[in-house]
Protein backbone atom coordinates (compact mmCIF):
# COMPACT_ATOMS: atom_id res chain seq x y z
CA UNK A 1 0.00 0.00 0.00
CA UNK A 2 1.60 3.27 -0.85
CA UNK A 3 0.32 6.16 2.06
CA UNK A 4 0.10 9.90 1.03
CA UNK A 5 0.64 12.41 3.73
CA UNK A 6 -0.42 16.28 2.54
CA UNK A 7 0.23 19.22 4.72
CA UNK A 8 -1.94 22.02 3.65
CA UNK A 9 -3.27 24.93 5.41
CA UNK A 10 -6.83 24.53 3.41
CA UNK A 11 -7.75 20.26 3.90
CA UNK A 12 -10.88 21.23 2.60
CA UNK A 13 -9.63 21.64 -0.84
CA UNK A 14 -9.41 18.19 -1.11
CA UNK A 15 -12.44 17.09 0.13
CA UNK A 16 -14.69 16.47 -3.18
CA UNK A 17 -11.77 15.59 -5.36
CA UNK A 18 -11.19 12.28 -2.94
CA UNK A 19 -14.84 11.26 -2.66
CA UNK A 20 -15.47 11.71 -6.46
CA UNK A 21 -12.64 10.15 -8.46
CA UNK A 22 -10.91 6.69 -8.88
CA UNK A 23 -8.70 7.94 -6.23
CA UNK A 24 -11.61 6.85 -3.72
CA UNK A 25 -11.78 3.33 -5.49
CA UNK A 26 -7.90 2.87 -4.91
CA UNK A 27 -8.74 3.40 -1.41
CA UNK A 28 -11.50 1.28 -0.82
CA UNK A 29 -9.31 -1.61 -2.26
CA UNK A 30 -6.85 -0.90 0.17
CA UNK A 31 -4.22 0.12 -2.63
CA UNK A 32 -3.48 3.97 -1.17
CA UNK A 33 -4.14 5.70 1.72
CA UNK A 34 -4.06 9.42 2.16
CA UNK A 35 -4.01 11.66 5.04
CA UNK A 36 -4.66 15.16 4.89
CA UNK A 37 -2.72 16.91 7.68
CA UNK A 38 -3.50 21.28 8.49
CA UNK A 39 -0.23 22.61 8.97
CA UNK A 40 -1.87 25.36 11.41
CA UNK A 41 -2.42 22.10 13.78
CA UNK A 42 1.40 22.54 14.07
CA UNK A 43 1.75 25.82 15.13
CA UNK A 44 2.27 26.71 18.79
CA UNK A 45 1.10 30.21 19.21
CA UNK A 46 -2.58 30.84 19.71
CA UNK A 47 -3.00 32.69 16.52
CA UNK A 48 -1.69 29.54 14.46
CA UNK A 49 0.28 31.90 12.22
CA UNK A 50 2.11 29.88 9.45
CA UNK A 51 3.57 32.65 7.71
CA UNK A 52 6.08 35.85 8.13
CA UNK A 53 7.35 38.58 6.45
CA UNK A 54 10.65 37.74 4.59
CA UNK A 55 13.80 38.91 5.39
CA UNK A 56 15.22 41.59 3.57
CA UNK A 57 11.81 43.29 2.15
CA UNK A 58 9.94 42.26 -0.39
CA UNK A 59 6.48 41.48 -0.76
CA UNK A 60 3.57 38.61 0.24
CA UNK A 61 4.31 36.91 2.70
CA UNK A 62 6.75 33.55 3.72
CA UNK A 63 5.72 30.55 5.32
CA UNK A 64 7.55 29.49 8.44
CA UNK A 65 9.77 26.44 8.31
CA UNK A 66 8.67 25.63 12.16
CA UNK A 67 5.65 24.24 11.53
CA UNK A 68 6.71 22.07 8.34
CA UNK A 69 9.30 20.62 10.34
CA UNK A 70 7.16 19.93 12.93
CA UNK A 71 4.43 18.55 10.51
CA UNK A 72 7.21 16.34 8.83
CA UNK A 73 8.99 14.88 11.64
CA UNK A 74 5.51 13.31 13.21
CA UNK A 75 4.54 12.31 9.61
CA UNK A 76 7.37 11.08 7.90
CA UNK A 77 8.08 7.25 8.43
CA UNK A 78 11.39 5.58 7.62
CA UNK A 79 12.50 6.54 3.55
CA UNK A 80 9.36 8.29 3.08
CA UNK A 81 9.62 10.63 -0.22
CA UNK A 82 8.92 14.41 0.92
CA UNK A 83 8.06 16.66 -1.95
CA UNK A 84 8.06 20.45 -1.76
CA UNK A 85 5.98 21.89 -4.59
CA UNK A 86 7.66 25.05 -6.15
CA UNK A 87 7.34 26.48 -9.46
CA UNK A 88 11.27 26.06 -9.88
CA UNK A 89 11.41 22.25 -9.16
CA UNK A 90 11.88 19.21 -11.40
CA UNK A 91 8.97 19.07 -13.91
CA UNK A 92 6.80 15.86 -13.22
CA UNK A 93 6.70 13.93 -16.06
CA UNK A 94 5.62 10.06 -16.30
CA UNK A 95 9.18 8.56 -15.61
CA UNK A 96 9.06 10.40 -12.16
CA UNK A 97 5.24 9.28 -11.63
CA UNK A 98 6.51 6.25 -12.33
CA UNK A 99 9.21 5.79 -9.75
CA UNK A 100 6.97 7.22 -7.68
CA UNK A 101 4.59 4.57 -7.69
CA UNK A 102 6.77 2.75 -6.16
CA UNK A 103 7.37 4.50 -3.01
CA UNK A 104 5.86 3.00 0.11
CA UNK A 105 4.87 6.53 1.61
CA UNK A 106 5.06 10.20 0.24
CA UNK A 107 4.81 13.21 2.09
CA UNK A 108 3.78 16.03 0.27
CA UNK A 109 4.01 19.63 1.33
CA UNK A 110 1.57 22.21 -0.54
CA UNK A 111 3.05 25.66 -0.41
CA UNK A 112 0.84 29.13 -0.01
CA UNK A 113 1.45 32.66 -0.05
CA UNK A 114 4.76 34.54 -1.76
CA UNK A 115 6.90 31.13 -1.25
CA UNK A 116 7.84 28.76 1.44
CA UNK A 117 11.51 29.33 3.57
CA UNK A 118 14.21 28.29 1.63
CA UNK A 119 15.37 25.80 4.53
CA UNK A 120 12.23 23.13 3.61
CA UNK A 121 13.52 22.87 0.09
CA UNK A 122 16.88 22.49 0.97
CA UNK A 123 16.87 20.68 4.95
CA UNK A 124 13.63 19.21 4.73
CA UNK A 125 11.97 18.21 1.31
CA UNK A 126 13.70 15.37 -0.86
CA UNK A 127 12.80 16.31 -3.95
CA UNK A 128 11.18 20.46 -5.63
CA UNK A 129 9.01 19.35 -7.86
CA UNK A 130 6.42 21.27 -10.35
CA UNK A 131 3.71 20.50 -12.34
CA UNK A 132 4.57 23.47 -15.57
CA UNK A 133 6.06 26.47 -16.23
CA UNK A 134 3.81 28.73 -14.54
CA UNK A 135 2.76 29.35 -11.10
CA UNK A 136 -0.07 29.11 -8.91
CA UNK A 137 -1.50 30.72 -5.94
CA UNK A 138 -0.59 26.81 -3.68
CA UNK A 139 0.59 23.34 -3.96
CA UNK A 140 -2.83 21.50 -3.86
CA UNK A 141 -3.80 21.49 -7.20
CA UNK A 142 -0.06 19.92 -8.19
CA UNK A 143 -0.65 17.50 -5.06
CA UNK A 144 -3.51 15.91 -6.90
CA UNK A 145 -2.03 16.28 -9.97
CA UNK A 146 0.51 14.42 -9.00
CA UNK A 147 -1.17 11.90 -6.75
CA UNK A 148 -3.52 11.22 -10.05
CA UNK A 149 -0.36 10.50 -12.11
CA UNK A 150 0.56 7.90 -9.62
CA UNK A 151 -2.19 6.46 -8.88
CA UNK A 152 -3.38 5.50 -12.25
CA UNK A 153 0.48 3.21 -12.54
CA UNK A 154 -0.27 1.39 -9.11
CA UNK A 155 -1.43 -2.65 -10.69
CA UNK A 156 -5.27 -2.45 -9.82
CA UNK A 157 -6.24 0.89 -9.23
CA UNK A 158 -7.62 1.39 -13.08
CA UNK A 159 -9.13 -1.30 -14.90
CA UNK A 160 -7.07 -4.69 -15.73
CA UNK A 161 -3.20 -5.04 -14.71
CA UNK A 162 -2.49 -5.34 -18.83
CA UNK A 163 -3.55 -1.27 -19.33
CA UNK A 164 -0.77 -0.58 -17.83
CA UNK A 165 1.22 -1.56 -20.78
CA UNK A 166 0.14 1.53 -22.21
CA UNK A 167 0.95 3.76 -19.34
CA UNK A 168 4.88 2.67 -18.78
CA UNK A 169 6.96 2.26 -22.00
CA UNK A 170 9.88 0.20 -21.49
CA UNK A 171 12.24 3.46 -20.48
CA UNK A 172 9.67 4.17 -17.86
CA UNK A 173 8.40 6.79 -19.69
CA UNK A 174 4.88 8.45 -21.80
CA UNK A 175 3.53 7.21 -24.85
CA UNK A 176 -0.01 8.54 -26.08
CA UNK A 177 -1.41 8.52 -29.39
CA UNK A 178 -4.61 9.69 -31.32
CA UNK A 179 -7.63 7.19 -30.40
CA UNK A 180 -10.71 6.94 -32.33
CA UNK A 181 -14.35 5.19 -31.75
CA UNK A 182 -17.38 5.17 -34.23
CA UNK A 183 -18.32 6.01 -36.22
CA UNK A 184 -16.04 5.08 -38.61
CA UNK A 185 -17.24 8.02 -40.89
CA UNK A 186 -18.38 10.84 -39.67
CA UNK A 187 -20.28 13.68 -42.00
CA UNK A 188 -20.20 17.00 -40.01
CA UNK A 189 -22.03 18.46 -43.38
CA UNK A 190 -22.84 17.29 -46.91
CA UNK A 191 -19.30 16.72 -48.62
CA UNK A 192 -17.09 16.70 -45.77
CA UNK A 193 -16.30 13.17 -44.10
CA UNK A 194 -13.55 12.55 -41.27
CA UNK A 195 -12.57 9.05 -41.27
CA UNK A 196 -10.82 6.84 -39.21
CA UNK A 197 -7.24 6.45 -40.50
CA UNK A 198 -7.57 2.58 -42.26
CA UNK A 199 -4.99 1.01 -40.27
CA UNK A 200 -7.00 1.33 -37.12
CA UNK A 201 -9.99 -1.06 -38.68
CA UNK A 202 -7.99 -3.44 -40.93
CA UNK A 203 -7.66 -5.64 -38.10
CA UNK A 204 -3.94 -6.50 -38.24
CA UNK A 205 -2.90 -6.17 -35.14
CA UNK A 206 1.07 -5.48 -35.78
CA UNK A 207 0.73 -3.01 -38.12
CA UNK A 208 -1.64 -1.51 -35.74
CA UNK A 209 0.54 -0.95 -32.55
CA UNK A 210 3.29 0.09 -35.39
CA UNK A 211 1.23 2.95 -36.19
CA UNK A 212 0.63 3.22 -32.63
CA UNK A 213 4.03 3.46 -31.78
CA UNK A 214 4.62 5.74 -34.79
CA UNK A 215 2.18 8.61 -34.11
CA UNK A 216 2.90 8.06 -30.38
CA UNK A 217 6.66 9.02 -30.78
CA UNK A 218 5.19 12.89 -32.97
CA UNK A 219 3.04 13.50 -30.45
Amino acid sequence: MLKFDIITIFPNIFDSYLKETFIKKAQDKKLIKINIHNLRDYTKDKHKKVDDKPFGGGLGMVMKIEPIFDAVKKIKKGKAKVILFTPRGKQLNQKIAYELSKEKQIVMICGRYEGVDERVAKNIADMELSVGNYDLMGGELPAMITMESVVRLIPGAIGKDSFLKERITKNKGFMEYPQYTRPEVFEPKRGIKWKVPKTLISGNHKDINLWREKKGKEI
